[in-house]
């Protein structure tokens, strides 16, 4: 009779493996993360055995000789700014986002791109060679020398990879991929694990630059094991409202560049196409006559952007006030809200407040606090802020305004964009304001009851 196949429960986040299904990961904590799956056989043959016939000298770090690291542009200028210039020969990135939101067309037109000038292969594991073929005429691509391999199989991929020894690898994508070495189904934690790992070694013995898309889930985190994420060299996330236009594309970990990039897109009848002045978006709709915003200037990496800040405070009708937020941490808030009370002395406990950040996009630093509170500001008392008037800056709990970094790339880009104000912390003001900032008045501010004072003067005026 044959023995019935051994069932162990893998952790979607670690990894780790347990004999019986527990709602508690004993190896990282997580809850609800145990799923049920084919223990893999044990293997005979040792598939790391080079690794470890390899011998590595061990060297001295101050006798180590630093090389600049070569970049091949992509073609897609806001890819390269978000990659750091471009890519590196065997580096490994993954890119991850919604279903529907265009990373495959992002992906085949730097692919097509790229096939000008170097041996490119595009591995198709969800779609056939006739949809990609569609996919690509119905961008207008020129498509002449990217070589197409639709396979799931990793055997078959390594195969290929040996024989045409190509430079820049698309793996579209790395949930569906298997191995014969494993008996559980594709897309599951060890199959996604093995698989990477696999070609990641292929990639940094063969010096390929190879980028790997990625499934999210509902949380929107990479599906898989988060060793995944520390598998590959870059990290990218692909964000964006699928009922909007734009699209932005983030570097939330980058071995070869900075990281918090963004770069942005525009999604066209022929494929996304990338915006050099992103901020003119973000403002397309602004109207300073309304009561309820205000514009930030806001840091993203190297790139200051202007945004909306919207907000709409209204008394509540409930027992709970609500607070809801788009774009902004809800938290952040929360704490604001009490900040206000204390020391503006102005109580929002009986009022419902909304936020919401123009454009889909997403704002994490505290550099948004100032803004987000003259737009509440405006919103109570139902009166718009001076025109022509941006503010940023951090407020601590005992009501201060703390400086935030890059305080001048950002006052140059809120003067080019036609700004005549700007409020921002009092560490921030430039010393030869006048002279470098001629059509900009700055004002700072070490409090936020100076901050609303001074708002509330600049409105009479």
């Amino acid at each position: 009779m044959a023995k019935a196949p051994k069932i162990v429960y893998q952790c979607t986040e670690c990894g780790g493996t347990s004999p019986k299904w527990v709602g508690k990961c004993p190896h990282c904590g997580e809850w609800n993360t145990l799923t049920e799956n084919l223990a893999a056989p044990e293997s005979k043959n040792a598939r790391f055995q080079s690794w470890a016939a390899e011998t590595t000298q061990v060297q001295e770090l101050s006798k180590v000789t630093a090389q600049e690291v070569p970049r091949e542009a992509t073609g897609m200028g806001e890819l390269d700014r978000v990659l750091g210039g471009g890519l590196v020969d065997g580096a490994v990135i993954l890119l991850g986002g919604d279903p529907g939101i265009g990373k495959s067309t992002l992906l085949l037109q730097t692919i097509a791109l790229m096939a000008k000038k170097r041996n490119v292969l595009y591995v198709s594991g969800e779609e056939s060679a006739q949809q990609v073929a569609l996919r690509s005429q119905r961008l207008g691509l020129n498509a002449d020398g990217v070589h197409l391999l639709a396979e799931i199989r990793l055997e078959a991929i390594q195969a290929a990879l040996k024989q045409h020894k190509p430079s820049v690898v698309v793996i579209d994508s790395i949930q569906t991929m298997y191995s014969d070495q494993i008996t559980s189904a594709p897309g599951s934690v060890s199959q996604v694990r093995e698989c990477a790992a696999q070609l990641t070694r292929m990639a940094k013995q063969m010096g390929i630059a190879m980028i790997f898309v990625g499934h999210v889930t509902k949380d929107g985190a990479i599906a898989g094991p988060r060793v995944l994420e520390h598998m590959v060299d870059t990290v990218l996330y692909f964000e964006g409202d699928q009922h909007s236009n734009y699209r932005m594309i983030r570097a939330i970990k980058n071995r070869f560049g900075a990281a918090n990039e963004l770069g942005v897109f525009a999604m066209t009848e022929t494929g996304l196409k990338g915006v050099s002045n992103p901020s003119a978006i973000f403002l397309a709709s602004y109207r300073d006559d309304v009561a309820g915003s205000c514009v930030l200037v806001t840091q993203e990496g190297s790139r200051p952007l202007l945004v909306e800040i919207q907000a709409l405070v209204d008394d509540a009708h409930g027992f709970t006030p609500k607070r809801l937020t788009v774009g902004l941490e809800q938290n952040r808030l929360a704490m604001l809200l009490a900040v206000l009370n204390r020391h503006a002395g102005i109580a929002c406990f009986d009022q419902d407040v909304f936020l919401n950040a123009v454009g889909g996009v997403k704002i994490s630093e505290p550099a948004a606090d100032l803004a987000v509170i003259l737009a509440m500001l405006s919103s109570f008392r139902n009166k718009p802020l001076p025109e022509k008037m941006v503010a940023f800056g951090e407020i601590g709990l005992s009501g201060e305004i703390r400086p935030v970094p890059r305080g001048q790339e950002r006052l140059k880009e809120a003067e080019k964009l036609g700004f005549k104000r700007a409020i921002v912390p009092k560490a921030n003001l430039p010393k030869n304001a006048p002279k470098d900032f001629p059509n900009l008045q700055i004002y700072g501010v070490d409090n936020l009851q100076d901050a609303v004072s001074l708002c509330r003067d600049l409105a009479d005026e």
